[in-house]
């Protein structure tokens, strides 16, 4: 069988032999429509320089601003999140973009929103780590009525108008936690749950899987009411110590959300640890160091590599014009760890 030639691509893009020359070459400025048809071309009869075709259509692109608004910058995970998002869109070969990663202080629907809107201003598409609330959801509408496509991150929204979401899977991530709970849990007793915010879609969902899978496995568990961290460590500390000293048949903590470091520095204070079955969330060097003392038992963590590389896919993709309508929720694989694979 005969390899394609440029007369081939020619004649499957419906242009003139020059014109693939000049795209594969370089030697003079061709419509961005043409070079993708002779792309598309290339590559559906197999051509062997369709690689080469695209590199020629990323050099031509005009660069883009990819906006990513995260929380809390002296959380160490929002820290390797935003330098994951920053590399992840400089090695990207579907867009010639720039990062521009920007944190949150403070909480606020309504400064989230504010914020939201002003990173839109500077970026082509946003992606964003968000409690789900109406406020969030307009700004997201307003910057998707200017051409401006959002993506949820980590934790997915309710805006209609929102481009996609990208994180792990909640629901087996909550029902993973209650499996492990349950198998290391020497004791019946109680079990508490912290969130981060009861508006986080992705928290919901982790706890309400973590309730359903004891329901169905582990009965002999009693699941106290969640606690709402609000992403503050000083509050998840001082409420673990108040759950120790209250409920002395505590058996196990899940902690779905923010405040780990909190929850962890109430473990090491209180030294009743060996007798709580502890799953977080992320692993960091604070997470990593409680494995390794035997504060926490395991760390459900968010492939950081994995989640940056897919977001600035779609984000790249939204941009191509590709998928004028949500795009379906990416959801991803987690992580685990334990003492002995950190």
């Amino acid at each position: 069988m005969r390899r394609p030639t440029i007369a081939d691509v020619a004649r499957e893009a419906g242009v003139g032999v020059a014109t693939v020359d000049r795209v594969i070459n370089g030697r003079a400025r061709v419509s961005p429509e043409t070079v993708q048809r002779v792309l598309a071309a290339a590559e559906a009869i197999g051509f062997r320089a369709a690689g080469l075709i695209r590199l020629r259509q990323q050099e031509q692109a005009a660069p883009r601003t990819l906006g990513f608004l995260l929380q809390k910058r002296s959380v160490p995970f929002y820290q390797a999140l935003g330098a994951a998002l920053t590399d992840a869109t400089r090695e990207a070969t579907s867009i010639r973009g720039r990062a521009l990663v920007e944190y949150l202080d403070v909480l606020t629907p309504e400064r989230v929103a504010e914020r939201l809107l002003d990173i839109g201003a500077r970026a082509d598409a946003v992606a964003v780590v968000a409690a789900d609330h109406p406020k969030v959801n307009e700004a997201i509408a307003r910057l998707h009525a200017q051409g401006v496509p959002t993506f949820a991150l980590l934790s997915d929204l309710g805006a209609p108008e929102r481009a996609g979401f990208v994180g792990v899977d909640p629901r087996k991530a909550g029902r993973s936690a209650a499996w492990m709970v349950a198998r290391l849990a020497r004791r019946p007793g109680k079990v508490a749950i912290f969130i981060g915010n009861h508006r986080y879609i992705g928290h919901e969902i982790c706890e309400m899987s973590f309730r359903s899978y004891c329901r169905e496995h582990a009965p002999e568990l009693q699941l106290l009411e969640p606690l709402a961290s609000l992403e503050e460590s000083a509050l998840a500390q001082e409420a673990t110590l108040n759950l120790l000293k209250r409920y002395p048949d505590l058996v196990g903590l899940y902690v779905a959300g923010g405040g780990t470091e909190g929850v962890i520095a109430a473990l090491r204070e209180h030294g009743g640890h060996a007798q709580v079955v502890t799953v977080c969330s992320e692993l960091h060097a604070e997470t990593r160091a409680a494995l390794i003392d035997g504060i926490v038992d395991v760390v459900i963590a968010t492939p950081l590599p994995l989640l940056a590389r897919r977001t600035v896919e779609a984000m790249a993709k939204s941009l191509q014009g590709a998928t004028p309508e949500a795009q379906a929720p990416l959801l991803l694989p987690f992580d685990w760890y334990i003492a002995e694979n950190v």
